[in-house]
């Protein structure tokens, strides 16, 4: 918040006694949120489309114990380390997803 005026031309806090106003927050620092229909949407797409080739091929590696090779495939097809770092994340989600269902 702003730092209340003094009335005083100089020194600490100088200028204009003026109210501070409450203002509502402004819709660009909410782009990019995704909203509640979005996320149900995708995921109702993800489980009737499944995985794409490349994504079955990065759970091969990464079920063989090879996560670096599995990070850096995921690089190639995404572009950038940070969003590979994130599929291979939620890829291995998916596949302790899959146990669990395996042993029930």
């Amino acid at each position: 918040m702003a730092i209340q005026k003094s009335g005083i031309a100089r020194g600490t806090n100088a200028g204009y006694k003026t109210e501070v106003r409450e203002l509502k927050p402004r819709i660009g620092r909410s782009k990019g949120r995704l909203s509640r229909r979005t996320i149900f949407v995708r995921e109702i797409v993800k489980e009737v489309a499944g995985l794409a080739p490349y994504e079955k091929r990065v759970i091969e590696l990464i079920r063989n114990g090879k996560d670096k090779r599995a990070r850096k495939l995921a690089k190639k097809r995404l572009g950038t380390f940070c969003r590979a770092k994130a599929k291979v994340d939620d890829l291995n989600r998916v596949i302790a997803e899959s146990r669990r269902a395996a042993g029930h």
